[in-house]
């Protein structure tokens, strides 16, 4: 019987090591890698900024409490809790907090008119509310109109970056804006317009605010449209279509009604 050569049997024995040696550093690097990602810090969930206006009964702050309420705001808030986000909430004039809906990451702004000039400029979460756009005038004025139409030779009141007075002006109404729609009823009596376009119920709480409810009256509505929570463009997709499917989880099991019926 021949003996086998040496030095196969050492090349054979050189492999055998080889083989051992990448086995045990690839073990040795699999154990660095996963010690490593086990004492990386887990990344902190991104708090979410939520920003909103004085637009009672949907969203207000009450005189002397930081506290922000409202029939959107408090969707949002229980929104947010089933969601399990992190957010921030601050009440600004409208112009700031819906640039800051467009300009920032992570940023959403309510309650949001969408309509098709707005459609791109963010992403929707909605509707929250409906809001019936209404015309109101001062009791003494002896005009009675009963359309828009018959508006065109008048000036109405509005406010800057409000779908309002967006609506109007885009169809050549003359349209004076105001910076908060709170300053529109004083305007209105001391008739720097003919009419003030808002919204019924914000119009109707505003006036009780102010303890006009007897001197401006609303005249007739002339559109209905739906409000949301418009987020930041770059506000991935799967976030969006989660919080939309939480949205209507609530109308579903009575959360929204229970909610819009608190403010009734």
């Amino acid at each position: 019987m021949r003996k086998p050569c040496l030095c196969l049997i050492a090349t054979w024995a050189m492999s055998v090591m080889t083989m051992v040696q990448v086995q045990a550093q690839t073990q040795a690097q699999a154990q660095a890698q996963a010690q490593a990602q086990a004492q990386s810090p887990v990344p902190a969930m991104t708090q979410l900024t939520l920003v909103t206006e004085d637009y009672p009964p949907f969203n207000m702050q009450q005189s002397g409490s930081t506290d922000i309420s409202g029939i959107a705001t408090d969707k949002v808030r229980q929104l947010m809790q089933r969601a399990g986000e992190k957010y921030s909430l601050r009440l600004l004039p409208w112009s700031r907090a819906y640039q800051m809906g467009q300009r920032d990451p992570d940023t959403c702004v309510f309650s949001t008119t969408r309509t098709a000039e707005r459609e791109a400029l963010f992403k929707w979460v909605g509707p929250l509310v409906k809001n019936n756009w209404t015309i109101f005038a001062r009791a003494d004025d002896t005009r009675h109109p009963k359309t828009l139409e018959e508006l065109r030779t008048y000036t109405l009141g509005g406010y800057r970056n409000d779908a309002v007075a967006e609506y109007l002006a885009t169809r050549s109404y003359k349209v004076d804006l105001a910076s908060y729609d709170t300053d529109n009823p004083r305007k209105l009596l001391y008739r720097r317009f003919d009419y003030w376009a808002t919204g019924e119920l914000v119009g109707l709480s505003i006036l009780k605010q102010q303890g006009l409810l007897q001197q401006i009256v609303p005249l007739f509505q002339f559109n209905q449209t739906e409000m949301y929570l418009a987020c930041h463009p770059g506000m991935a997709q799967e976030k969006v279509d989660h919080f939309n499917q939480i949205l209507k989880e609530m109308d579903r099991d009575g959360s929204n009604a229970t909610i819009e019926k608190k403010y009734k």
